[in-house]
């Protein structure tokens, strides 16, 4: 991607001997959807880690937002889930602008419907914020909205993802990929609804469940369906690696002579 005069381009090189010795993580622009990926996993295990060692959450499937409400995992969890918004937001418009070349070739898809589904991403990456910023123990209200925000649009946004995907067969996705990223967003999708329903019906707020307890079957198939979203995104993005190893960034800076 170079700029020029306020302009991006994104390059798609056809491949040499170099690039294709490469590493597969480290190829073109690889890097960013699997530093998203490991970073955002990292996240989630680390934050349970120490809450289970801690004591404040029991193994047993917590939500993830309950492995981040106590102090210290509370500062790891906010500090980790908002660098995954930001990198979550860059993969977006990486994939966006990869989408919108490609496009210019084929034409594929209606270029709003990317724009749009980059919006639709973005949005998603807004609510991880807020879900990072309020803790669920302090601000329960505005942490659960910000939840509700990032899951709902990061179901749709894989979904419109699996669109492009099979609309862009066969010169830039292979049935694999699109049959993954089927499989991926139904997957996500499927959870999704058990997870909000569920977690409507809780009429208690606490972070430190026991069987038994009223509402713990409530909590327990939330908690199950939440993680699987979670990594759903997750191995989704992992999905990207392959379009990402294609694409060089470039980024050029040019001072005007009135300044």
């Amino acid at each position: 991607m170079s700029g020029h005069g306020g302009e991006r381009q994104l390059l798609i090189p056809r491949g040499s001997p170099w690039w294709r010795r490469m590493p597969c993580f480290t190829r073109g622009a690889a890097f960013i959807p699997a530093l998203l990926v490991s970073w955002s996993s990292a996240a989630f295990i680390i934050s349970y880690v120490i809450a289970v060692l801690a004591g404040h959450v029991e193994p047993l499937f917590p939500y993830i937002s309950d492995t981040g409400a106590k102090p210290p995992e509370s500062g790891i969890f906010g500090f980790m889930i908002n660098v995954s918004a930001f990198l979550g937001a860059v993969t977006m418009y990486t994939r966006y602008l990869i989408v919108k070349q490609q496009n210019e070739v084929t034409h594929f898809i209606n270029p709003y419907f990317n724009l749009m589904t980059l919006c639709v991403g973005v949005v998603g990456c807004i609510g991880m914020g807020i879900v990072a910023s309020f803790q669920e123990l302090a601000v329960p209200a505005v942490h659960d909205g910000g939840a509700l925000v990032a899951f709902i649009c990061g179901a749709l946004y894989i979904v419109l993802q699996t669109v492009i995907s099979y609309r862009s067969r066969p010169q830039w996705s292979t049935p694999c990929t699109c049959h993954t990223r089927l499989f991926l967003s139904i997957m996500t999708s499927v959870a999704l609804f058990p997870m909000i329903a569920c977690a409507s019906l809780i009429t208690i707020t606490k972070i430190d469940w026991n069987p038994g307890e009223k509402d713990y079957v409530y909590h327990f198939v939330s908690a199950i369906c939440e993680w699987t979203v979670a990594f759903g995104f997750v191995f989704f993005f992992l999905t990207f690696i392959g379009d990402f190893q294609g694409v060089t960034l470039r980024i050029s800076t040019e001072i005007h002579e009135n300044f």
